[in-house]
């Protein structure tokens, strides 16, 4: 793949993933400072890494949750926990990776994860109404 189809299968799956919202967010907020590393990370984590064969969507979900919880990135955590939830992991699933994540993480880096994705989810259900069932 040349450098602008890798680019492109990139932003796809990064659109997939992620949002079109968060990603237009992104790209609009680009600026020529910052352009080469939203084309590198489009290119390379997107096009090349999210692309490979060797793991599920919700698998590398779970593998990003888990190593972002571990780096304390938070903001990036709770853009993933949208994204998993989006590559169709269950609220039920995000709870079992951050407590699985606690014992090898370490339990304050999980009790931080637990409050980003309770926000998360919290600003989930407030968006779809009270009273509408959960999935």
């Amino acid at each position: 793949m040349n450098p602008n189809e890798t680019h492109d299968s990139g932003m796809k799956v990064r659109r997939e993933v992620l949002g079109d919202d968060y990603v237009d967010a992104a790209v609009e907020e680009t600026t020529p400072f910052t352009a080469d590393f939203q084309d590198f990370i489009t290119r390379y984590a997107w096009g090349e890494v999210w692309t490979r064969p060797g793991l599920d969507r919700r698998t590398r979900s779970v593998v990003t949750l888990t190593a972002l919880m571990a780096r304390g990135h938070h903001e990036e955590l709770a853009t993933h926990v949208e994204g998993a939830l989006r590559n169709g992991l269950t609220e039920d699933e995000i709870k079992e990776v951050l407590l699985q994540g606690a014992i090898y993480c370490g339990v304050p880096a999980a009790n931080s994860a637990f409050a980003v994705a309770r926000r998360v989810l919290a600003g989930r259900e407030e968006s779809r109404g009270v009273g509408e069932k959960r999935e």
